[in-house]
């Protein structure tokens, strides 16, 4: 087996006022940025792959092997900074995507109003000269007119998918499973992601926008966060559509809370997720009741969940027993996947798979790749996918029309 690659990273502060991240991203960026503070990766110096069953748990030791090889000196010390990986998770095991992680040759870091470079396998001197001609991008390129058409399942064929998933509930197969369904689009040679990764942002501020290897969104589901032996999750099950007068929207929000139907598919997820928290986790809380979450174009039922880590994992190590949730995967989970094998005409590539950063420590913030897609630079493509929770209770007309708001912000974004 090959050593480790030897990498030198020196990071520094910097005084910044009024900074806007997503207006100086370099064409092909990783980006993982929520209320215009995060993390923006420029250019690569290093990368791991990981393909099959062991994806996480494979790429979690190249991590750890590739930071003990490391020498790296941290002038800031928050979290971000130092050595750091940008990744993107394929959802299935049987999945052709690749599983990343990509350590940017220069990383701007930006949070609680402290801003900083990180620089790998650079010369101090090349600071000023990166900061000069490098940064300074102004607006992103324009990236739309993008039109999207049906990819591997039509809506029809998606309707009757969701027949199907209630049959197989019915027949005591599954308790849940979540279906997704795919839009594919042509796009330029030279496509550029700036302008709707700007877009997103501005969008959808409180999400976290990611891009990472050609796979992209704005996420409202935060998978795992940990920092200093603290872990958080957010879980998002249960979906509505936003009401154009404030009165009719608040009502729309307040019967959601109550939807039985929706709080059943939220309460599969919440538990879920906690069992799968309860193996690193002293203890573990959760909200004793889901809340309705605005998003600019439709609510969600949501629950926080928070946890004690009980041994040193790192956050990929959470992230691999969480993967997939009941809230992109369905109850029982082994039985959900095969229902999704089944029924699903595609291969979801990256979508509803974990994507986020990990710092030299272990600590780092993951979320679930949705509302989102996967450019094809070679392909000159863009697949984009939504899904959604299909219970006892489900009609198909009504699946359909969730999974058509869930494609809005990609759409939007990209038109």
């Amino acid at each position: 087996m090959p050593e480790p690659q030897s990498l030198r990273v020196f990071t520094r502060e910097l005084k910044l006022t009024r900074f806007d991240l997503m207006r100086h991203l370099p064409k092909s960026a990783q980006v993982f940025v929520r209320n215009g503070q995060g993390l923006v990766g420029f250019g690569e110096a290093t990368r791991l792959a990981a393909v099959g069953a062991e994806r996480i748990a494979s790429l979690a030791l190249a991590w750890n092997e590739l930071v003990a090889a490391a020498h790296v000196e941290d002038q800031v010390n928050l979290p971000g900074t130092g050595l750091v990986g940008f990744g993107s998770i394929a959802f299935a095991d049987s999945s052709a995507a690749k599983s990343v992680i990509v350590v940017p040759k220069v990383l701007l870091g930006l949070r609680d109003d402290r801003a900083w470079l990180t620089f790998v396998d650079c010369d101090e001197a090349d600071v000023e000269d990166f900061w000069n001609n490098e940064i300074s991008y102004g607006a992103g390129a324009v990236s739309g007119g993008v039109r999207f058409e049906a990819g591997s399942q039509s809506s029809a064929a998606f309707e009757d998918s969701v027949v199907s998933a209630v049959a197989a509930i019915a027949a005591g197969e599954v308790e849940k499973v979540v279906l997704a369904r795919d839009l594919v689009a042509k796009v330029p040679a030279d496509f550029d992601l700036r302008g709707a990764l700007e877009r997103l942002a501005q969008r959808y501020a409180s999400c976290w926008v990611y891009s990472v290897d050609g796979t992209f969104g704005a996420s409202p589901e935060l998978l795992v966060r940990v920092a200093h032996g603290q872990v958080s999750a957010r879980v998002l099950a249960g979906t509505a559509g936003r009401g154009t007068e404030a009165t009719i929207d608040t009502a729309i929000g307040a019967a959601l809370a109550s939807s039985h139907k929706n709080r059943i598919e939220h309460a599969f997820a919440v538990d879920s997720l906690v069992q799968s928290l309860a193996a690193f986790c002293e203890h573990v809380d959760a909200d004793s009741e889901p809340f309705s979450l605005p998003l600019p174009n439709l609510w969600h039922l949501a629950s926080d969940v928070h946890g004690v880590l009980r041994q040193d994992s790192s956050v990929l190590d959470v992230a691999a027993a969480l993967h997939p949730t009941a809230a992109v995967a369905g109850t029982t989970r082994a039985a959900a996947l095969k229902v999704i094998e089944r029924l699903e005409p595609f291969d979801r590539l990256r979508y509803a798979g974990p994507v986020g950063w990990i710092g030299a420590d272990g600590d780092g913030e993951w979320a679930i790749a949705l509302r989102g897609a996967q450019y094809d630079a070679e392909a000159a493509t863009i697949t984009a996918f939504a899904g959604c929770g299909i219970v006892a209770e489900s009609e198909p007309a009504a699946e359909l029309a969730e999974t058509e708001l869930k494609f809005r912000p990609i759409i939007d974004a990209l038109s």
